[in-house]
């Protein structure tokens, strides 16, 4: 019977477990065995008792757990002292971004470890129940504008009081993706006034959908890849895209950005002068802090202040709701595992675009990016 191993994360404040009980549980009665390292999911609210009920084995000794495991599910990519432990030969699945570490590629190469990036799934139809970085870009949507309106000066919604009206606040969401969206729906339901921009004009009704207005630039060329990602824009174009969204800025409390483009350093948006021009007091969330920021001035994982606005760079903000995060993800990484197995055994058909696409190390060599 093939031993699936989830283990505690090793990253940084990463709260998140790759599989929840509920999860565990559909495994089991797959067929597969389970084995849990104790306290795995306690940051996620997941118990050991949960686990246990759900047909697994909670393994107090991790280093047993990781030598024993025929394919490892992680969230974020394995400490190199955990993968010095993994069974010769075992397979691996979780986010990670391995030009990051070419090191930590290499090591799994020599283990033969055959490693699977789920950042790496191609955007088809097939690959959406898989789709992990669409459902944790969820969360941190999300959680992006409650992070803005904790630090804002000001209430989001309208108010009528003794003291007189209080007009709601004006949010801005820069790049309309599946985290802004989520940014847009939230900002909505807070009582905002809320405008998004995004350089594919496809975008325009599913942000009114949510009751935003889109502001749109006319550009004349292709702005959007044929897997509906942005791409990168010309030179003066993105010189026009800057002038325009600088003038936006200066009307707004709360600036939420989250444009990105696979593979590349997220694009510039929101100049130093664009954010000399903001009103005082005024918030920024920069979910593309991770690959570079869309904010000239933002910083990895801190807060700073200039000319008066608040500038928040966050890290990892899935992993600070890591209940529904882990609820979310578990769900992605079992339809991809399963998408791997074949009557209880690990089945690789490298013709196949999803499996393809995400294998990253097999057989001893680096095989993806």
């Amino acid at each position: 019977m093939m031993r699936i191993g989830v283990s505690q994360e090793s990253a940084a404040n990463e709260r998140r477990v790759a599989l929840v009980p509920d999860i565990v549980g559909r495994l089991v009665k797959d067929g597969l065995e389970v084995l849990v390292e104790q306290g795995a999911g306690s940051a996620a609210f997941c118990a050991d008792d949960a686990y246990r009920a759900a047909g697994a084995t909670v393994v107090a000794d991790r280093a047993a757990l990781l030598g024993q495991a025929d394919v490892l599910v992680q969230v974020q990519a394995p400490a190199p002292a955990d993968i010095a432990r993994y069974r010769e030969g075992a397979a691996l699945i979780a986010l990670f971004q391995p030009g990051a570490d070419p090191g930590l590629v290499r090591q799994l190469a020599a283990r033969k470890i055959t490693a699977f990036n789920l950042a790496l799934l191609p955007r088809i139809t097939r690959a959406q129940p898989m789709d992990v970085l669409s459902s944790q870009a969820t969360v941190a949507g999300y959680k992006a504008v409650l992070l803005a309106a904790g630090r804002a000066g000001r209430f989001f919604p309208m108010l009528v009081t003794a003291a007189g009206t209080l007009p709601p606040a004006r949010v801005l969401v820069l790049g309309a993706g599946v985290a802004g969206l989520q940014a847009i729906a939230t900002a909505r339901r807070l009582g905002a006034v809320v405008t998004a921009f995004d350089v594919r004009p496809a975008v325009k009704e599913q942000v009114e959908s949510l009751g935003a207005k889109f502001l749109q630039l006319e550009i004349a060329e292709q702005a959007e890849t044929a897997g509906g990602y942005a791409k990168g824009l010309s030179e003066e174009t993105h010189r026009r895209e800057l002038a325009f969204i600088a003038q936006h800025v200066k009307d707004a409390d709360v600036v939420i950005t989250t444009a990105a483009i696979p593979g590349k350093r997220a694009p510039i948006l929101i100049t130093a002068d664009a954010v000399r021009g903001m009103k005082l007091g005024a918030v920024i969330v920069d979910l593309a802090v991770e690959t570079g920021g869309n904010c000239e001035l933002t910083e990895l994982g801190a807060e700073v202040v200039h000319h008066g606005v608040v500038i928040l760079g966050p890290v990892n903000l899935p992993a600070t709701l890591p209940q529904h995060a882990s609820q979310m993800y578990a769900k992605n990484a079992s339809s991809f595992l399963l998408h791997l197995v074949k009557d209880g055994a690990l089945v690789l058909d490298m013709s196949d675009e999803i499996t393809r696409a995400t294998c990253v190390t097999q057989g001893g060599e680096v095989r993806g990016p």
